[in-house]
């Protein structure tokens, strides 16, 4: 139902803020943002006539530009109508020229929502919660590497220099100095997500040349995958106007560590406003072990939703402060499921397996379905880790892409929880983007076959 009123508010906002140029988009499989440009006239009169329109073939492009065929997405690459989610419209604050953006919801002529839409596929799992009584809480943090701008993207990247000419090195972990040295780029950052209305937390040096994390306060999942999908295009804008490249790229060097999307989670009952993972006097409740128990299952079965290219594999090592299992333990940054420290209402479950290249509407959705999955089933987790689990021999994440795939297609409870359509199409994303990757020859057979075998 269009509501005329909203409409007209955010029309006022538009002309108070003169702002002339709105932006719509979507989130594809990938995490790109997809959509197009008008003026607002144009814009005001497409929500009233329900006109605003894309091709649902956007939600089966593949990272490297080819395009997925299958029963499910009709060869005719039909329109699918974009309903601006106006809770979500802010300033592009990059831009020259004053600018909106909004993030849109996808349906088909006749009402329905487009299965293949990564915010639908998350809402379908937000509804199962709400079914239940119960509503997640979650809380994305995000690294990222700073590198250097360069023409030629095929390139090895370069650490950039910081304010003091010398470039990083690395191995500054929580360091001041470290942020201090691009102090200008974090704070129009800050000033940029101000502007976007995206609630972020603290920022810290990460191991890395030039990596940082960031993180974005805990709220609602889709309120916080929105903001998440903004943020990372916000970052990479600020980044062109300081000469710097922002990567979430899982792993761009291969002598350094990996970036990571930790994604904390809990869920409180929705009448009581109480965390349904901790007992009255404190104690783990059976909810919350079995949540634990259904992420142990079930992250090895969606691995594609967390590590969605060949490059997210290479930061999942024990040298590389990545999980290479699925242990749990509390205050333990050496196991993939973390329960950090503190009172029952922030009882709450770290999923460190995911890398900062996934999608996050994607990989908040497959994180909160294993956990809701563990609970309907009454999945039993495993004791607690003791000691470092990166001495582990037990290595239950898959080492590779088509690994992945391979067991996410073969999980018979995933499809209880996401559409079959959506689960076909997105493997055969992911098995055409494997399919360009072995077509491109890597600089490991250039130095190591190309004049020896």
């Amino acid at each position: 139902m269009i509501d005329i009123k909203r409409i007209e508010e955010v029309e006022q906002w538009l002309i108070k803020e003169r702002i002339d140029d709105i932006e719509i988009m979507i989130a594809d499989c990938a995490g790109i943002s997809r959509g197009k440009a008008m003026p607002r006239s144009r814009f005001i009169e497409g929500m009233k006539s329900n006109s605003l329109k894309l091709p649902e073939s956007i939600f089966g492009i593949t990272v490297s530009g080819g395009f997925v065929e299958n029963e499910y997405l009709k060869d005719t690459e039909q329109d699918m109508t974009l309903l601006p989610q106006l809770e979500t419209i802010c300033l592009a604050p990059w831009q020259k020229d004053p600018t909106a953006c909004v993030i849109c919801h996808c349906v088909y002529e006749d009402g329905r929502p487009v299965p293949f839409a990564p915010r639908q596929v998350l809402q379908n799992v937000l509804d199962l919660y709400t079914a239940k009584g119960w509503k997640p809480v979650v809380a994305p943090e995000y690294e990222f590497y700073l590198i250097d701008r360069q023409e030629e993207v095929t390139a090895a990247p370069t650490p950039p220099k910081g304010k003091s000419g010398i470039r990083d090195a690395g191995n500054n972990t929580y360091s001041i100095d470290g942020v201090d040295e691009f102090d200008a780029f974090f704070d129009e950052v800050y000033e940029y997500c101000e502007a976007q209305n995206i609630q972020i937390d603290t920022l810290i040096h990460e191991a890395g040349p030039a990596q940082f994390e960031v993180n974005v306060n805990h709220g609602d999942p889709m309120h916080v995958a929105d903001q998440s999908f903004y943020f990372k295009r916000l970052l990479r804008q600020v980044g062109l106007r300081h000469g710097l490249f922002v990567t979430f790229m899982a792993r761009p060097y291969p002598d350094s560590y990996g970036s990571a999307m930790h994604l904390h989670q809990s869920v409180v009952d929705i009448k009581t406003g109480k965390n349904i993972f901790a007992n009255e006097d404190g104690s783990d409740s059976e909810l919350f072990l079995n949540h634990i128990g259904g992420l142990q299952k079930y992250i090895p079965k969606m691995m594609p939703f967390f590590a969605p290219f060949v490059n997210s594999y290479m930061r999942l090592g024990a040298q590389l402060s990545s999980p290479t299992n699925l242990n749990w333990a509390r205050d333990n940054r050496t196991v993939g499921l973390r329960v950090p420290a503190g009172g029952n209402n922030a009882r709450r479950i770290e999923n460190r397996v995911a890398g900062s290249d996934a999608n996050p509407y994607l990989a908040i959705a497959a994180s909160l379905a294993a956990g809701y999955i563990g609970m309907i089933e009454e999945v039993e987790a495993s004791k607690p880790y003791e000691g470092s689990a990166y001495d582990s021999e037990t290595r239950t994440l898959p080492q590779h892409s088509l690994a992945g795939i391979e067991n996410m297609e073969k999980c018979k409870a995933l499809r209880t929880t996401f559409d079959k359509g959506f689960l076909e199409t997105f493997a055969q994303i992911k098995y055409l983007e494997y399919e360009s990757y072995t077509n491109y020859l890597s600089p490991w057979e250039t130095k190591f076959l190309l004049l020896t075998v």
